[in-house]
C-alpha cells in the first residue's frame, strides 16, 4: 500500500532503493498505517460486517445484519488447523464494547458478551433442506465399508421417493425448452390484449367525451345489456319548447273570462307556470275580467260625497250596535227609559234616510274617478 501511494510522489535526495527498499521503510511506517498501531499487541484494526441481527445489553438497542465497525481481531486459538479469531467493537449507541468470535465447527460466529443474538435460526431437517454430512458421518463413511453399504441402500430408497418429483420438474423444464417459441407466443398474445384495450379505452373515452363525464367506465356484462334493453327514457323538453308552451298557453287565453271560477282556475295555472308567487285573493266587481284596480297600479280617489256617505254608514253601524245593547237589556230597565229609547230610534231612522239619500245621489251623478297615485300618503285614499 505504501508502493501504491509513493507512485508519482516525492522521493528524498537520500532515498536509496538498495538499502531501504520502499518508502515505507524509509519512513519507519506500516502499510497499514493507523491500523497497525496495535499490530504489537496481535491486533488488527479492520472493518467488520454484523453476521446476524443481535440486541445490544448497553443500550437494549437493535442491531441490524450488516452493520460495519472498526473491530479489533487479534487470534484466540485453533479448532484442529484453522485458527479462531475475536472481535472486539464499539456499539455506535452507546458506550458498551461488543466481542465475537468464529465457531469453525458450526460455521458460525459466537457472541462472546456485550450483546444477545436475535434467534431466527431453524432446524434444517424439519425445513426439508439438504443437510450437511457431519464429521463423524464422514469419518464412518471413508473408515467402515458396512456403514457405507447401508448408507448406499438408504440413498437409493431417497432416490426412489423423489423420482415423481424430478419428473415433474423436468417436464416443466422441457415445455420450456424452446425459448424463441415461447417468448413469441407471450408477446403476440400480449399483443393481441394491447390492442384490444386500446379499442375498449377508445370508446371509452369517447363516450366520456359525449356524456360529459370523468369517471372511469367499467367493461359490460350481459345482464347490464338486457337490462339496458328493457329501459325506454323520453327526451326532456328544450328551453324553447317550454318558452313556447308559456306563450301558446298565454295566447290561447281569453282576455274576458265568462265565468269567475273558470278563470281564476286557468290564472293559476299560468301563474304558477310563469312563477308568479302572488295570487290576486280579492278581486274587484266593478272589472269584466275579475281582476282588482289595485292589480293595475291604479288608485280610486275618494269624493267629497264618497267621504260623507262613509261617515254616515260608520255612523249608522254604530247606531246599529246601541240599538242590540239596548233591546238585550230591555228585561232589567225601568219603564222610565222608554221614551229616551224611542227618541234614539228616531233619530236613527232619520240617519238611515240622509245615506240612502247621499247614496242614490253618488249613484245618479257617479263623482268617483281613476287616478294614477304616485304619493306614499294613505290618509285620502282607500286601495279597492
Amino acid at each position: 500500500m505504501g508502493e501504491r501511494k509513493g507512485v508519482n510522489k516525492y522521493y528524498p535526495p537520500d532515498f536509496d532503493p538498495a538499502k531501504h527498499g520502499s518508502l515505507n521503510k524509509y519512513r519507519n511506517s506500516h502499510p497499514l498505517r493507523e491500523r497497525a498501531r496495535k499490530l504489537s499487541q496481535g491486533i488488527l484494526i479492520i472493518r467488520f460486517e454484523m453476521p446476524y441481527n443481535i440486541w445490544c445489553d448497553g443500550c437494549g438497542k437493535h442491531i441490524g445484519m450488516g452493520v460495519r465497525y472498526n473491530a479489533e481481531k487479534k487470534k484466540v486459538g485453533n479448532y484442529y488447523t484453522t485458527p479462531i479469531y475475536r472481535f472486539r467493537m464499539k456499539c455506535h449507541l452507546c458506550v458498551n464494547h461488543i466481542e465475537m468470535q468464529t465457531d469453525p465447527a458450526n460455521c458460525d460466529y459466537v457472541i462472546v458478551s456485550g450483546a444477545r443474538r436475535k434467534e431466527e435460526r431453524w432446524d434444517m431437517k424439519d425445513n426439508e433442506q439438504i443437510l450437511t454430512t457431519e464429521h463423524e458421518e464422514k469419518k464412518l463413511l471413508e473408515t467402515d465399508a458396512m456403514y457405507k453399504l447401508e448408507h448406499g441402500v438408504s440413498d437409493q430408497e431417497k432416490l426412489k421417493i423423489a423420482i415423481p418429483t424430478l419428473s415433474d420438474i423436468q417436464e416443466m423444464q422441457n415445455a420450456w425448452k424452446d425459448d424463441f417459441a415461447m417468448n413469441s407466443m407471450l408477446r403476440k398474445k400480449f399483443r393481441d390484449e394491447k390492442k384490444v384495450l386500446k379499442e375498449v379505452e377508445e370508446k371509452d373515452e369517447a363516450l366520456r367525451n359525449k356524456a360529459s363525464l370523468s369517471i372511469p367506465l367499467v367493461q359490460e356484462s350481459e345482464d347490464d345489456k338486457h337490462l339496458a334493453s328493457l329501459l325506454k327514457f323520453h327526451t326532456m323538453d328544450s328551453y324553447e319548447d317550454k318558452q313556447r308552451l308559456k306563450r301558446k298557453e298565454i295566447t290561447s287565453r281569453s282576455w274576458f273570462a265568462s265565468s269567475q271560477v273558470a278563470m281564476g282556475e286557468k290564472a293559476g295555472e299560468t301563474l304558477k307556470k310563469l312563477g308568479l308567487n302572488k295570487i290576486l285573493t280579492t278581486k274587484s266587481t266593478n272589472s269584466p275580467n275579475g281582476f282588482a284596480a289595485s292589480n293595475l297600479g291604479i288608485v280610486r280617489r275618494k269624493s267629497e260625497s264618497q267621504k260623507q256617505q262613509s261617515l254616515l254608514i260608520s255612523r249608522e253601524k254604530d247606531s246599529g250596535l246601541k240599538m242590540r245593547s239596548r233591546t238585550d237589556r230591555k228585561d232589567h230597565v225601568p219603564d222610565s227609559t222608554t221614551e229616551e229609547c224611542v227618541s234614539d230610534l228616531k233619530e236613527e231612522a232619520d240617519i238611515s234616510l240622509q245615506t240612502e239619500a247621499v247614496i242614490d245621489s253618488d249613484r245618479d251623478l257617479n263623482t268617483s274617478s281613476l287616478v294614477a297615485d304616485y304619493s306614499d300618503s294613505s290618509s285620502d285614499t282607500d286601495v279597492v
